[in-house]
């Protein structure tokens, strides 16, 4: 089916993840409309994302649920999206409501290097996760409210993360532990064991997002290199079917598999790396396109009822504790998690990189969906 039939049907029918209250998962579906409006220019979009945004923003800025004292670095980062409402509404809530989230991250704990802690209940760990949940948004408020310091301080926590996880095979694990307490942290390095495919697709999606936003510059040198090496070793690890595996550097183990959310994040990172021209744009353009096109071919799949689903998304993955089970961060763990369809996870990046493929190569698209490329959707 077309996919943009996919995404209007999904979001007519979808719920608050956390019963209404502000979240990431919501803002995954909330940054997914948001590109698909840019590069469509089609209303639907935007009333999608005001019908699903207005009923959590109180007309005083207020976020439904949300206490900054959790100190959740994952509560950042449907933030992104007020910047935007702001600028075409005119209206003080949404920067008002912005302000809250950047007040948060003023005073949220940090190890001593200086990453933000990924949540208060998480103590002194640093996952990838929360490089994307929380250092774009700090940008583009930094940006918002011209505090270049901020900016320096997001590069600064991207160059010290990447330096905690990273693998002698170009790749990142999921976490770090700064207290070595934790037992799935290595009492030498402090990184968890694996590499799992949607850790490395929320920091492949940060770092892109995040130089999107900054000038092409010697303050962004290193990080726009780190980049390359990343993407680079993402096409490498490609699947010839064009998505990747759930545990991404070990491709032969047992019951391993090519997981949606992941790919979606790939092909949306590689894809926008290529529109913004940083390099290797070609080889980038035809993985992402690859990857896309897997996606909507073998993944937008019709359940028993005659509803398109996209399949094959982990529902959830972590590190420690958390509903009375321990998640040690093993390759085998990364396997045991629940394979669910339609979660906003997987959702929201593959409208994402739906939305730029129609903006850096529409043409592409027309083998999944049978569309002919438009000049109002570059």
């Amino acid at each position: 089916m077309d996919p943009t039939a996919y995404f209007d049907q999904f979001t007519q029918r979808y719920t608050p993840y956390k019963g209404g209250s502000w979240c990431y998962e919501d803002g995954c579906i909330y940054r997914g409309l948001r590109l698909l409006f840019e590069a469509t220019g089609e209303r639907r979009w935007s009333e999608h994302l005001h019908r699903l945004v207005d009923r959590q923003v109180g007309s005083d800025g207020t976020l439904l649920g949300y206490d900054p004292a959790e100190y959740n670095i994952d509560h950042i980062l449907a933030g992104r999206v007020l910047f935007p409402l702001a600028a075409e509404t005119g209206d003080l809530r949404y920067r008002t409501a912005a302000d809250q989230l950047a007040g948060q991250l003023e005073t949220h704990p940090r190890i001593l290097a200086g990453n933000y802690w990924h949540k208060q209940r998480y103590p002194n760990q640093v996952w990838l996760d929360g490089l994307y949940m929380g250092l774009p948004f700090q940008i583009e408020y930094a940006l918002a409210t011209d505090n270049p310091a901020l900016i320096a301080d997001a590069l600064q926590q991207f160059a010290t993360a990447l330096a905690l996880t990273a693998t002698a095979k170009g790749l990142y694990v999921h976490g770090y532990d700064d207290s070595r307490k934790q037992s799935w942290a290595d009492p030498i390095t402090g990184r968890s064991p694996a590499v799992w495919a949607r850790a490395v697709g929320w920091l492949a999606m940060a770092l892109v997002d995040a130089l999107a936003l900054l000038p092409n510059d010697r303050a962004t040198a290193a990080l726009r290199l780190r980049t390359s090496l990343l993407l680079d070793e993402l096409m490498a690890r490609q699947t010839p079917s064009g998505l990747w595996m759930q545990v991404i550097d070990e491709p032969d183990l047992a019951g391993n598999y090519e997981e949606s959310s992941a790919s979606a994040m790939f092909a949306y990172a590689l894809l926008r790396y290529a529109r913004l021209g940083l390099s290797q744009a070609d080889r980038a353009t035809v993985a992402g396109r690859r990857a896309l096109n897997a996606l909507i071919s073998g993944r937008l799949v019709a359940d028993s009822e005659g509803i398109t689903r996209l399949t094959t998304i982990v529902g959830v993955a972590g590190l420690g504790g958390f509903e009375g089970n321990y998640r040690d961060g093993s390759p085998g763990y990364y396997l045991s998690e629940q394979v669910v369809a339609d979660d906003a996870k997987g959702v929201g990046p593959l409208m994402m990189a739906f939305a730029e493929g129609l903006r850096c190569c529409d043409k592409s698209l027309s083998v999944a969906t049978g569309r002919q490329g438009s000049a109002s959707a570059r």
